[in-house]
């Protein structure tokens, strides 16, 4: 028992000094860009990387939301417009990175935006629908990250992905899995081929958080938008009481 207990302190002991010489270290001049930062998780993110040092450029989709990130945060915070879903927006924001990082190169970028997605059965749908999420949660951050390599590579920094864990289950029709099972194709790739450059790829596969919780009634409108567009004969196939259930 006593050699179980000296193992297990001896273990613990390894365990925090192998944490500890991963750990970050001169954190003040190093420039993280934050996508998806008007509100939830990716905003409480730039407000917490800017108290712990890091120069923090934060993509917002909104005016307002850039700020609102600005007004409760230090003035080393720098916000920038975004729309991932516009490849004029993308390269405007990589021009204002390159600018705001000064040659040093970007020590991390995390992907953090979504698409809006048409919660229905796939027949319901049409390709628009589709497209309403894949280009900004899918395309748009394949685009982004494509451009800002150089800058990655330069400071062997690091991509962190950011994917909502209930979009790895496909119970629905639509883009949002879709999108989710593309970003890790793409994330498990470039880790490989980044190795080369020292730059880091990771994925963080969040669950539910309670501000992110989609209001059922946008659900419920979502659904009868759908519904009431739909060709009589699939309207038919599926029949009111499945609606309603």
């Amino acid at each position: 028992l006593h050699i179980a207990i000296l193992a297990s302190i001896l273990s613990l002991i390894i365990y925090w000094l192998i944490r500890d010489s991963q750990r970050v270290r001169n954190l003040h001049g190093k420039h993280v860009f934050i996508t998806g930062c008007d509100t939830r998780l990716g905003n409480s993110l730039a407000k917490w990387l800017d108290k712990r040092g890091f120069c923090v450029i934060a993509a917002c989709a909104t005016e307002k939301g850039g700020q609102e990130l600005r007004s409760c945060s230090s003035l080393s915070l720098k916000t920038v417009n975004l729309n991932l879903a516009d490849s004029n927006s993308i390269a405007r924001a990589v021009v204002f990175v390159t600018k705001e990082t000064a040659g040093k190169g970007l020590f991390g970028l995390v992907s953090n935006a979504e698409g809006i997605a048409p919660v229905a059965p796939t027949d319901w749908l049409r390709i628009e629908d589709f497209h309403s999420v894949l280009d900004v949660s899918l395309l748009g951050l394949i685009e982004i990250t494509l451009k800002l390599l150089p800058l990655l590579k330069k400071a062997e920094g690091r991509v962190v992905n950011l994917v909502n864990a209930k979009g790895l289950m496909a119970f629905v029709g639509g883009g949002y899995s879709l999108s989710k099972w593309g970003m890790e194709a793409f994330s498990d790739t470039l880790r490989i081929e980044m190795q080369h450059f020292g730059v880091k790829v990771s994925i963080v596969e969040h669950a539910f958080f309670k501000a992110g919780v989609v209001n059922s009634d946008v659900i419920e409108k979502y659904l009868l938008r759908l519904w009431n567009r739909l060709i009589p004969e699939i309207r038919d196939s599926y029949g009111e009481k499945y609606f309603v259930e």
